[in-house]
Parts: C-alpha cells; sequence; structure tokens
C-alpha cells in the first residue's frame, strides 16, 4: 500500500490537460481491432484500465501497438473474425473492459475466460449475462455472477430487442457489441439516457446504427449485424470524469483559478457541470469545438462560493462517476445538499455510497447515508477538520475514492491521510503531477 497524506496548498493557478477520455479510450481499441485496416489513436489514456483492454485484444489476434505517448496504432482483424485468446484475459481494475469485451465475445465461436483483482472481482456481471444469454452465449459465473467467469460465444448469435431494466452505458454498449457479429437487427431500449460513446462512435466506424428518441425522451437503438467497420483516425478528448477533481479542487480553494483543456463535454456527460453551476461554480466554456463527433472545450474554473441543493436523480446518468468529488463539493458549500437515487454507487469498484460517507465523516464532514444517496451539510466554505492521528481514509482499491479525498485534503485544515494512491494509476496516472502543477 501506499498512503499519502494530501494537504491544503494555497491557491491554484495554472492550465492543465487531462489525460484522454476513458470511455472513448476503451472503445476506440475494440472497434479499431475490429475494422479492416489500420486505426490510428491520439491522446489515449494510458492508464491501467485502458491497456487492459488494448491487451485483451492483442490476445484475440489485433495487433495494438504503442508508438508514442497517448498515440497508438491498431490493425484489427474484421468483426467476425476474433482468434481464441492462449489464456485467461486478466481485466484487472477495469469494469467497462470486462462488460463490453463479454459482448464482443459473446457473438464469436471462442470461448474466453475473464480474470480481475479483488476489487474487481466482487461486482456483479448479471446485469450482462442476461441479455447476452438471450442472445445464445453461456456463461460459467462464480457465485454472484461475478468474476473468474467463461463466456462461450454463440456463432450465429440471436438478434435481440432488450429493454434496460436500469440505466446502463456498459449493459448497452455490451449488446451492441455483441450485435455487430449478429446477423439480424439488434435493438436496445434506453428509457433513461446514458453516455453515448458506443452509438457515436459505432457509427463513425460504419456500423448501420439509427437512434429515434420518443416523445418520452426514451432512445430506441437499432444496430444491423454482421457489419463491415471501417478504420479511423481518433483524437480523443479529455476524460470530463478526470478534469471533475480539477473543477471541484479550483472551486472550493480560495484564489483559485485554472484553464483545463480540451475537454470532452458529450452532453451524457456533462451532468456534474450543470450541478455545480446551480450551486453557485463559476465554470465557463472556451473555444467550444467539435473533435470526432464529440463536443469538446477549454474550461475556466475559478474559486466559488457554494450553495447546497437538491440535486435532480434524473441527472445520475450523465455524472454518475462524478458524484464521490461532487459529495467533496457539498461538503465545503453552504447548507444542505440532497442527492438520490444513486443505488448504481453501491456496485461500482467499491460501495461509493458508504465508502464516501465513511471518508468524508472521517475528515470531519457532516453526512447522513441513505439507501440510495447521502444528505450532506457543509461547512459553509471553511475547511474540514481533516484526519488525525493514525486515522486513514479507506479507499477500497478504488481510483476515484482516493482522488476524490485528495482533493477534501486541499479543502482541510490538517490535511486527510488516504490509505493507498495506487489506484489512481487504473484511470489518471499523473495526477498527483498535476495536482503538484497547480498549487505551484
Amino acid at each position: 500500500m501506499r498512503p499519502r497524506r494530501f494537504l491544503p496548498a494555497g491557491p491554484l493557478k495554472g492550465r492543465i490537460r487531462v489525460p484522454g477520455d476513458k470511455s472513448i479510450s476503451h472503445r476506440s481499441i475494440m472497434l479499431g481491432a475490429l475494422a479492416v485496416g489500420e486505426t490510428r489513436v491520439t491522446g489515449l489514456l494510458e492508464g491501467e484500465d485502458v491497456l487492459a483492454t488494448a491487451a485483451a485484444m492483442r490476445a484475440m489476434g489485433a495487433s495494438v501497438e504503442r508508438i508514442g505517448e497517448g498515440e497508438w496504432r491498431v490493425n484489427g482483424v474484421g468483426v467476425g473474425a476474433l482468434l481464441q485468446p492462449e489464456g485467461p484475459l486478466d481485466m484487472g481494475n477495469s469494469g467497462t473492459s470486462t462488460r463490453l469485451l463479454m459482448g464482443l465475445v459473446a457473438s464469436h465461436p471462442i470461448h474466453v475466460s475473464f480474470t480481475g483483482d479483488a476489487s474487481l472481482s466482487k461486482r456483479p456481471m448479471g446485469r450482462v449475462i442476461d441479455p447476452l444469454s438471450e442472445m445464445g452465449a453461456s456463461f460459467e459465473a462464480s457465485e454472484g455472477g461475478r468474476l473468474p467467469l467463461i463466456v462461450r460465444g454463440a456463432s450465429p448469435a440471436v438478434p435481440i430487442t432488450y429493454r434496460l431494466p436500469v440505466a446502463s452505458a456498459q449493459v448497452k454498449s455490451a449488446v451492441l457489441l455483441a450485435g455487430l457479429n449478429t446477423p439480424g437487427i439488434t435493438t436496445v431500449i434506453e428509457p433513461v439516457p446514458t453516455r453515448d460513446h458506443s452509438e457515436r462512435m459505432l457509427k463513425g466506424f460504419g456500423a448501420d446504427l439509427t437512434v429515434t428518441v420518443e416523445a418520452d425522451g426514451t432512445r430506441i437503438i437499432t444496430l444491423k449485424g454482421e457489419a463491415e467497420l471501417k478504420p479511423q483516425v481518433i483524437d480523443v478528448p479529455g476524460d470530463p470524469s478526470s478534469a471533475a477533481f480539477f473543477i471541484v479542487a479550483a472551486l472550493v480553494t480560495p484564489g483559485s483559478e485554472i484553464v483545463i483543456e480540451n475537454v470532452g463535454l458529450n452532453p451524457t456527460r456533462a451532468g456534474l457541470v450543470e450541478v455545480l453551476r446551480q450551486m453557485g461554480g463559476q465554470i465557463e466554456f472556451l473555444d467550444e469545438r467539435e473533435v470526432g463527433g464529440e463536443p469538446v472545450a477549454d474550461l475556466l474554473v475559478k474559486h466559488s462560493a457554494l450553495k447546497g441543493i437538491e440535486v435532480d436523480p434524473a441527472v445520475a446518468p450523465a455524472m454518475i462517476d462524478e458524484f464521490p468529488v461532487l459529495f467533496v463539493a457539498a461538503a465545503l458549500a453552504e447548507g444542505v445538499t440532497v442527492t438520490s437515487g444513486l443505488d448504481e454507487l453501491r456496485v461500482k469498484e467499491s460501495d461509493r455510497l458508504s465508502a464516501m460517507a465513511a471518508a468524508l465523516t472521517l475528515a470531519g464532514a457532516g453526512i447522513e447515508e441513505r439507501e440510495d444517496g447521502l444528505v450532506i451539510t457543509g461547512t459553509g466554505g471553511a475547511p474540514l477538520p481533516g484526519t488525525t492521528g493514525d486515522a486513514r481514509v479507506t479507499t477500497h482499491l478504488d481510483h476515484r475514492i482516493a482522488m476524490s479525498m485528495a482533493i477534501a485534503g486541499l479543502g482541510s485544515r490538517d490535511g486527510v491521510e488516504v490509505d493507498d494512491t495506487r489506484p489512481i494509476a487504473t484511470s489518471f496516472p499523473n495526477f498527483e503531477e498535476l495536482l503538484a502543477t497547480l498549487a505551484g
């Protein structure tokens, strides 16, 4: 374990660029591996999760190589041509890699064993197993539908119409990826919109995919199978989930003014900015533009007096990964912030509701944990006391808990001790370095 005490550091100043979007990075490697020809990717996130995806696609026959910092070349095998890997695929801590690759494998005539670290092995895969089983794939899973598990693909798989029982971009994506090599039309009905990177990128690679939106907001996504994907040149925008930590850090640290360059602002991911603005956060978009079908801007963020609000649960899918750091912002705001509809946070890399409730309580925040959210009474801008003595925040091998509590340390009097900073490398290898850069 690698513990660290994160201390208050004065105003944050300067310009930074956060790593590439993790969701887009995963998908660019996967779809590049299914296209015939050479896909070039720049700005790829080189965290452990994406490297696990790259290793998996290599094991199934694609050529995936790094040719420079953030610059990768993928020579694909074509839809339907994935090879039987020689051994188990180790997914490390990456739930996205696991669920999406289960979808890819489900419609190929191969069988694949998936393994992962202790944290990933606790996460349930049943929500993906159910629809993929309907398509004809079979599974041998550990108790509770967990890793390690074996997927035996169906050839040919059966096209289905699947209505998502819970809002999950990973389940939607797994079904669509399985549909790529399935004859006929695969349909996903999404009552609550989730991040749409898979739809955008599948279209970009040439898949026959359509999205229709009904009057009540329900999205119906149809994909024609046995697709032929064409290689692409992809410039991955900065990850809004990574930018989130620095947005909150600047908002809660007096005297701060920073610019975060090249941040992806896909509307299915931009919920945190909307909520922080409702709380009084000064966040300005500079040089708004579109890169590879994704909206992008530079963000100017200034210290702001935040006020507690009741967060609309409908925004949850557009910021599900950002709630841990929103809880930190709420702990330093004036008044009470109420969150609800966050059951999904209990089955992330950790139970993020109970983990953040315990962590912020340890740092001196006023927290009430409810079944589906937290109620947070803020300090009104005063620093949190911080952790004392031998007390350490337990991260549960969860990168977002570690980084969120690092930001809480900036907004504390005595600092916050985090038990292990190693998980940060799964999504944001240079997080601590950028934090030090802004603190001068």
